[in-house]
């Protein structure tokens, strides 16, 4: 056992004090750092590859969705070198419009008017709960309204759709109405992202102050935050869109076939349409944000390059610019501490 403990405290490396180990082997530590891969600098080029091997790594996992969104670039590609639709013949032309001026509009506005005044009536003659017979009268006269609104709407929905089974929903009427149902909905989205971002920066920056933070701190919780409303608010529209399409399309009375061809690729161009202009947002704000890293790293390297260099020495800095130690008044000889 004595042999073994002796061998032991042979081979144990002897401890060295932390000045000692700054002061004789400077470049060790940084080497050990860099093989660590502590410090390591990263540059354009690896996040270029980073973001590749992530692309290629998301396309083999998720097909469909990669599919999807391949055939939406596709399909709005084509949108915009073909335009919206295939144009109505002069036959069909004159017999959409013909159907569509049977659609009595000024019926329908008068209905409209007359029920909105009966349920005043109504609203106005009836208590917090309770209902007396004068306030039922109204409540009969009101639904008697809706229920002759609601005809004449029905008659009314019936010709335009009579109408739009004439011009075809791959027609230019098709593919109009229902580009003009996805812009609404993503202009709503992005309005929505506007609004909330704003109140969002005007609550952080009450935050901001009373928990005295940076500007640089409050910028990037802010960028955050805009990225996320505008990801919700442009999902949302997006999904809301999807719902309400199969309404237009039905209203076209295509065969089950075609209004299944024409709702994938409808759902999938929206699809493409919102991933890419959110890909492009969080793009450009990760560019800024490293590009406004990368200035400060420069910057910090030109004003840190003309002071001396620092040499830790026993815990102690040095700075006389490595140009070697400091000799001491009194020379080699150290004053006892009672003196």
């Amino acid at each position: 056992f004595i042999i073994h403990r002796r061998l032991q405290l042979q081979l144990k490396p002897r401890d060295i004090p932390t000045g000692t180990m700054n002061q004789h082997q400077p470049n060790n530590n940084a080497a050990s750092g860099i093989r660590d891969g502590i410090g390591t600098i990263v540059t354009s080029s690896d996040i270029s590859t980073l973001a590749v091997t992530t692309i290629k790594n998301f396309t083999r996992r998720h097909k469909v969705i990669t599919t999807s969104y391949l055939y939406g670039l596709t399909t709005l590609l084509l949108l915009t070198l073909l335009g919206g639709g295939t144009k109505l013949s002069f036959d069909q032309q004159r017999q959409y419009n013909s159907i569509m001026n049977t659609v009595d509009i000024q019926a329908e506005y008068t209905a409209s008017s007359s029920y909105q005044t009966a349920y005043n009536n109504y609203y106005h003659s009836k208590g917090w709960i309770s209902c007396d017979a004068h306030c039922h009268h109204y409540k009969k006269i009101m639904e008697r309204k809706k229920y002759e609104w609601d005809e004449i709407k029905a008659e009314g929905n019936a010709r335009m759709s009579d109408a739009k089974s004439v011009a075809g929903l791959w027609s230019e009427v098709g593919v109009g109405e229902v580009t003009d149902s996805f812009w609404g909905y993503f202009a709503s989205g992005k309005s929505f992202a506007k609004r909330q971002s704003m109140w969002d920066a005007m609550f952080m920056g009450m935050r901001s102050m009373s928990r005295d933070e940076s500007m640089v701190e409050y910028m990037l919780k802010m960028l955050m935050q805009v990225l996320l409303n505008f990801s919700m608010g442009l999902i949302m529209a997006l999904v809301i869109f999807i719902f309400g399409l199969w309404n237009i399309i039905r209203t076209y009375q295509p065969n089950p076939l075609t209004a299944l061809f024409f709702f994938i690729t409808a759902a999938s161009a929206a699809f493409a349409l919102v991933s890419t202009y959110l890909f492009a947002l969080f793009g450009a704000a990760a560019g800024g944000v490293y590009g406004m890293a990368k200035m400060a790293e420069t910057n910090g390297r030109i004003e840190g390059g003309g002071g001396g260099r620092r040499n830790i020495r026993g815990g102690r800095a040095d700075r006389s610019g490595g140009q070697g130690q400091q000799q001491s008044p009194w020379g080699d000889q150290r004053r006892p501490h009672y003196q």
